[in-house]
C-alpha cells in the first residue's frame, strides 16, 4: 500500500492536466514506452545481423509468447500487491535486462540465442508491468477525471510509437545495436525516478464481498474472470473489445500492407494510410484530453466502433489512394474515441480489488489473442483478394458493435463529469 509520504488525499480537486502528479506520472510512462519501440527496434535489426529473416521471426514471437501466457498471472499479482511496487520491480528489471544485453553485445557480436533469451525475460518482465500500469490511473486521479487522463495517456503511446523506431535507427546507425540497447535502457532508467515521486492513493474495495481472500493465485485468477463475466458493464465492455480486436487488428497491420501491394501504391501510400490513421487516432485522443468527459459514453464508444468498422471494410473498395488515406485517418479518428471510451468506463466501473485482472484481460486480446488472427487474414487475401477480406473482418468486428447495444448497462454508460 502506499506510504503516508506517498499518499494522495482521498478525493483530488486538481484536474488532471493541471496535476503534477499526473504529469509525473505521464512523463515516467512515455519515457518508458520510447524505451519499448527502441528495444524493438534493438531486438529485431540485432536479429537480422544475426541470422535471416525467420529467425528475426523467432527473435520477435519470442517476446510476445511468455506476455500473453503470462499477462493474466500477472493482473493477480497487481490486485495481491500494491500496484506502483510491481511497476518500479518491474521497470527495474527491464533496465537492467537491457542495459546489461547492450553490455554483452558491446563486447562480442550478438548471439541468437542471446537474443532469445533477452526477449523471452522481457516478455515475462512485461507481463507484471502492463497489467500493473492499468491499474494505476485510479490510484493517481479521481473518477471525474478518468476519461482525461485515459486521453493524455493515449497520447503519450502515440508519442512513444511516433519517437522510439527514428530514436532506435539513429542510435543503431549511430553505434550499432550495443548503443540502440543502451538508449533503451537509459529512457528505462529516466522513468524509475519519476515514478519513484509520484503520489498514489489507496483505493479501497466498492464490492467488498467480492474482494478476493487468502487463496492460490489460481483461485484469484479464477475469481477475477468470474467477476468480469458476471459484471453487466465490463463483461459487455470487454467481449466487444476483444471483437474488434480480432476483426481489425488483422486487416490493419498486414491486410493494409497487402492492399496496398495489390493496388500498386508502394510502401509510400502504405506510409500514407498509417500516417492518416495515427494521425486521427491522435486527435481523438486530444480531444478527450482536453474536454475530460463525453456525452452519452456509452452510445458514443458503439457508435464510433461502428462507424471504425464500416470504414475498415470499405477502405479496401475505394479506388485512389488519397480517399483511402482520408478513410484511414476517419477510422484512427473512431477507433481511438472507441478505445478511450472502453477504457475509462472500464476502470471507472471496475471494483479496484480487480482492476490489474480486468487490464490483464483486456491486454490480452490486444497482445494475445489479436495477433493470432495475421496469418489468417495473410492466407485469406492471398486466395480472394483484400476487398472480400476487409469486408469480412470488418463486418465480424462490427457484432462488438451489437454486443455493447444489447447491454442495458452499456447503453446507458455515462463517465464521471469533472472540471
Amino acid at each position: 500500500m502506499a506510504t503516508t509520504e506517498t499518499a494522495l488525499p482521498e478525493y483530488a480537486t486538481t484536474p488532471a492536466h493541471r496535476d503534477g502528479n499526473v504529469w509525473r506520472w505521464l512523463t515516467a510512462y512515455t519515457a518508458s514506452l520510447v524505451g519499448d519501440s527502441v528495444y524493438f527496434v534493438a531486438l529485431g535489426w540485432s536479429a537480422q545481423k544475426a541470422a535471416g529473416p525467420t529467425e528475426v521471426g523467432l527473435v520477435m514471437a519470442s517476446g510476445a509468447l511468455p506476455r500473453a501466457l503470462l499477462m493474466l498471472g500477472g493482473g493477480v499479482v497487481a490486485d495481491r500487491f500494491d500496484p506502483r511496487r510491481v511497476i518500479l520491480g518491474s521497470d527495474t528489471l527491464r533496465c537492467l535486462l537491457i542495459l546489461a544485453a547492450a553490455a554483452g553485445i558491446a563486447l562480442t557480436a550478438p548471439a541468437l540465442w542471446v537474443l532469445v533469451a533477452v526477449a523471452l525475460v522481457f516478455g515475462a518482465v512485461d507481463a507484471l508491468f502492463v497489467p500493473a500500469v492499468g491499474a494505476l490511473p485510479p490510484r493517481i486521479t479521481s473518477p471525474d477525471q478518468l476519461a482525461r487522463v485515459t486521453g493524455m495517456r493515449s497520447l503519450s503511446m502515440r508519442l512513444g510509437q511516433i519517437a522510439g523506431p527514428p530514436i532506435g535507427g539513429l542510435a543503431m546507425g549511430l553505434g550499432g545495436p550495443a548503443a540502440a540497447f543502451a538508449v533503451a535502457g537509459t529512457l528505462f532508467a529516466l522513468s524509475l525516478p519519476l515514478l519513484l515521486t509520484v503520489r498514489i492513493r489507496s483505493l479501497g474495495s466498492r464490492d467488498s464481498e467480492r474482494r478476493p481472500g487468502p487463496g492460490t493465485a489460481r483461485r484469484d485468477l479464477l475469481d477475477g474472470l468470474r467477476y468480469i463475466r458476471r459484471h453487466r458493464l465490463i463483461g459487455p465492455l470487454v467481449a466487444a473489445g476483444a471483437i474488434c480486436e480480432l476483426g481489425l487488428i488483422g486487416t490493419l497491420n498486414v491486410g493494409m500492407i497487402l492492399l496496398n501491394a495489390e493496388r500498386g501504391w508502394g510502401p509510400s501510400g502504405y506510409g500514407w494510410i498509417v500516417s492518416s490513421f495515427s494521425a486521427g487516432a491522435a486527435t481523438s485522443a486530444a480531444l478527450l484530453a482536453i474536454a475530460g468527459w463525453l456525452p452519452r459514453a456509452g452510445l458514443m464508444m458503439a457508435g464510433t466502433l461502428l462507424v471504425g468498422c464500416a470504414g475498415a471494410a470499405a477502405i479496401a473498395l475505394v479506388p485512389t489512394l488519397w480517399l483511402a488515406a482520408v478513410l484511414a485517418a476517419v477510422i484512427g479518428l473512431c477507433a481511438g474515441i472507441f478505445g478511450s471510451l472502453d477504457n475509462a468506463l472500464i476502470q471507472t466501473a471496475a471494483d479496484p480489488a480487480y482492476l490489474g485482472r480486468v487490464t490483464s484481460v483486456v491486454m490480452l486480446t490486444m497482445v494475445g489473442l489479436a495477433p493470432l488472427s495475421y496469418p489468417l487474414v495473410g492466407a485469406a487475401v492471398g486466395a480472394w483478394g483484400a476487398a472480400p477480406v476487409f469486408v469480412g473482418c470488418g463486418t465480424f468486428a462490427s457484432l462488438g458493435v451489437a454486443i455493447a447495444l444489447t447491454s442495458s448497462a452499456v447503453r446507458r454508460a455515462e463517465l464521471p463529469r469533472g472540471s
